[in-house]
C-alpha cells in the first residue's frame, strides 16, 4: 500500500511531533494481523526534547498492536496463494484509522493485482462454458466478451464497495475477523458484516458502502450488457447476487486463517515441537 502524503514542519519541536504521527501511519501498511516495533532510542526517553508532544500524539493516534499477545492464525495477503485478501485483518489487532488514499489503494489491489486476474479468467471461463449470455456467442472472441465484462464488473463491485463508498460514507473498509467461539457465532458474525460495519472512529454503523455500492455496481454494469439486460429486475438479482456472493467471502475470510494453519502450517510445528529437546 501507498504510504500517506508527508507532513513538512520547520521547527525541531514540531518536526519531532510530526515524526511521531509518521511512524502510526506508516504503520497502516503492515499486513493485518502483524504488529511492529522499533527498536527504543535517546528520543523516546521522558526527558528527551519534544517527549511530552510525542505521547499526546501517540494516545490521540492507535497504533496497530495485538490485543492477544499468542496472535493465533494470521490473515494472509491471498488465500491459497491466488484469491486477493488485503482487506482482512487478523483477530484482536487494532489498527489506526484509514485515509482516504488507504481505502483506494487497496479498492485498486484488490482489482489489478495480478491473481485477480487469474480469478476473472476462471470467471469468465465457467459463464463462458454456461452460455450465460448468449449474446456473446463462442469461441475466442465471445471468451473475450465474457472475460472483459467479468473484469468490469470486479472493479465496479471493488470500488463501489471497498473504495468509494468507505470515503463516501466515512467507513472502513476492511474486514475484521473475529476468529474467537464456534460455529454459530463466527458464521453468523461473518455474514453480517454485509449489514454492519465500521466507521473511520471505529464505531459499529450500517454498511452504507456495501449495500448501496452494490447497488450502484449492478447499475453501473448494466449500462455495456446488451439491452435486454438492462431492466430492473436484472439489475436487482445482480445486486443481490453480489451481496450473496460478498457475504460468503466474508465466511471464508473468517476461517481462512485456520483453514491455511491447519491444511499448511500444523505439520509444520508439530514437527519443530518434536525436534525440540
Amino acid at each position: 500500500m501507498r504510504v500517506l502524503a508527508r507532513l513538512v514542519l520547520v521547527s525541531l519541536g514540531l518536526w519531532m511531533f510530526g515524526s511521531a504521527s509518521l511512524g502510526a501511519q506508516q504503520l497502516v501498511d503492515v499486513p493485518a494481523g502483524e504488529s511492529s516495533s522499533a527498536s527504543p532510542s535517546a528520543n523516546d526517553l521522558p526527558d528527551a526534547p519534544g517527549f511530552i508532544g510525542q505521547a499526546a500524539q501517540t494516545s490521540q493516534m492507535p497504533t496497530p498492536t495485538k490485543v492477544d499477545p499468542d496472535g493465533g492464525p494470521q490473515q494472509t495477503k491471498r488465500i491459497a496463494g491466488i484469491m486477493p485478501n488485503f482487506r482482512s485483518v487478523s483477530r484482536d489487532t487494532v489498527l489506526p484509522p484509514q485515509s482516504v488514499r488507504d481505502k483506494l489503494v487497496i479498492a485498486g489491489k484488490d482489482t489489478f493485482d495480478y491473481s485477480s486476474f487469474i480469478i476473472v479468467g476462471i470467471q469468465a471461463e465457467v459463464a463462458f462454458q454456461d452460455s450465460s449470455y448468449p449474446e456473446f456467442h463462442h469461441g475466442m472472441a465471445g471468451y473475450g466478451r465474457y472475460y472483459w465484462h467479468t473484469l468490469a464488473d470486479t472493479a465496479d463491485e471493488n470500488f463501489m464497495v471497498g473504495g468509494l463508498g468507505p470515503v463516501l460514507f466515512h467507513q472502513d473498509s476492511r474486514f475484521y475477523t473475529l476468529g474467537h467461539g464456534g460455529v454459530m457465532k463466527r458464521i453468523p458474525y461473518a455474514i453480517s458484516r454485509v449489514a454492519i460495519s465500521r466507521k473511520d472512529n471505529g464505531d459499529a454503523t450500517f454498511n452504507f458502502a456495501e449495500v448501496i455500492g452494490a447497488g450502484a455496481a449492478a447499475g453501473l454494469s448494466s449500462t455495456y450488457y446488451p439491452t435486454v439486460y438492462r431492466d430492473w429486475t436484472k439489475v436487482g438479482q445482480k445486486w443481490l447476487t453480489s451481496m450473496i456472493i460478498d457475504s460468503a467471502n466474508f465466511v471464508l475470510k473468517e476461517y481462512w486463517p485456520d483453514i491455511n494453519h491447519a491444511a499448511f502450517h500444523r505439520k509444520k510445528h508439530d514437527a519443530a515441537a518434536v525436534d525440540t529437546p
